[in-house]
């Protein structure tokens, strides 16, 4: 067998052996750890931004910055893809 062969089913055999160690760490299903953040939110959510949605609240208020990078990489990622097909277009004779 080669080497880069080997080498490919070694680090595949790696990354499948994390999913299973990810994938059986993970609690129950419906299980209810970690309940102070949650409840944290639920409590001091109306109060500390104003707003009765608290999966809104959560997202914008909370989280606001993390919400704004990943909305600034879904528009870069979808303008990299407008501006590839486009060049692609361009090529063309009409």
């Amino acid at each position: 067998m080669e080497a880069s062969k080997l080498l490919g089913m070694g680090a595949l055999a790696v990354v499948a052996g994390f999913l299973v160690l990810a994938v059986t760490g993970l609690p129950d299903f419906g299980s209810f750890e970690r309940k102070h953040v949650a409840l944290f939110f639920l409590e001091q959510g109306l109060q500390k931004t104003g707003s009765a949605n608290i999966v809104n609240a959560i997202v914008w208020d909370f989280r606001g910055y993390d919400t704004l990078g990943e909305e600034t990489v879904l528009f870069c990622a979808a303008l990299g893809v407008f501006m590839i097909i486009r060049r692609k277009g361009h090529g063309r004779s009409d």
